[in-house]
């Protein structure tokens, strides 16, 4: 079955750096655009960015855009978040998905990012 497990959260102080992790598994992940997305207190949940099946392409939201860097490595599939420049606003739980059309849309169980002085 797909699983996705992110790993990489914590606490990070402002003008920090985290860097996500997700290990896929269950699927062929190399054929597969993923992305990360994240569900902050008291909001809805925020598309961050996306990467292509061969790492050729990437998409960011504007919130991140020239601070998050998304890479994937298909031999280890394994995907990642490198968040550079972390601000408050920044703090969520971040989850990574295989989107492969309806049905088969598969998220992780998250990882909390926390930014705080």
């Amino acid at each position: 079955q797909v699983q996705l497990v992110e790993s990489g959260g914590g606490l990070a102080q402002p003008g920090g750096s985290l860097r996500l992790s997700c290990a896929a598994s269950g699927f062929t992940f190399s054929s597969y655009a993923m992305s990360w997305a994240r569900l902050a207190p008291g909001k809805g949940l925020e598309w961050v960015s996306r990467i292509a099946s061969d790492g050729s392409d990437t998409y960011y939201a504007d919130s991140v855009k020239g601070r998050f860097t998304i890479s994937r490595d298909n031999a280890n599939k394994t995907l990642y978040l490198q968040m550079d420049s972390l601000e408050p606003e920044d703090t969520a739980v971040y989850f990574c998905n295989a989107n492969m059309g309806p049905p088969y849309d598969y998220w992780g169980q998250g990882t909390q990012v926390t930014v705080s002085s």
